[in-house]
Formats: structure tokens, C-alpha cells, sequence
């Protein structure tokens, strides 16, 4: 991804989660996603999508059931 969709979608997470301690990082080697941090916590991947003209991006967020019991 270019560093300035990195920086919306850093701006856009931030927002909608009222929290400034998410980051949106680039992936090593991939241009393609980005990563989305709190802290130094991974959260997930962020995919971009174009199909037909269209541009989206995908969050993808695993939850392992361990986690749950927190």
C-alpha cells in the first residue's frame, strides 16, 4: 500500500475506535495490506481490494478462544 493510504487508513481507525494508540503500520515485502497495531499489540490485517474500478479495504482480525477468558 502507498504511505498515504496507510496514513487515511491510520486517520479512520483512530476516529471510529476513539482510541489514538491504534497504529497502522506497513507490512514487510507485502504491498498489498498493512497492519493495524494497539501498541505494540498485533490486531490485524488490513487488505486492499480493487475489483472493476472500485477500491475497499478488508480488516481481518483473528480471535483466538484463549483471549476470551481474559
Amino acid at each position: 500500500m502507498k504511505p498515504d493510504e496507510i496514513k487515511k487508513l491510520d486517520g479512520y481507525f483512530k476516529r471510529k475506535f476513539q482510541n489514538p494508540s491504534l497504529q497502522v503500520k506497513p507490512r514487510p515485502r507485502k504491498d498489498d495490506s498493512c497492519e493495524v497495531y494497539l501498541d505494540d499489540e498485533f490486531l490485524g490485517v488490513i487488505y486492499r481490494d480493487e475489483d472493476e474500478g472500485e477500491l475497499s479495504y478488508n480488516f481481518s482480525m483473528a480471535i483466538l478462544d484463549i483471549d476470551l477468558d481474559e
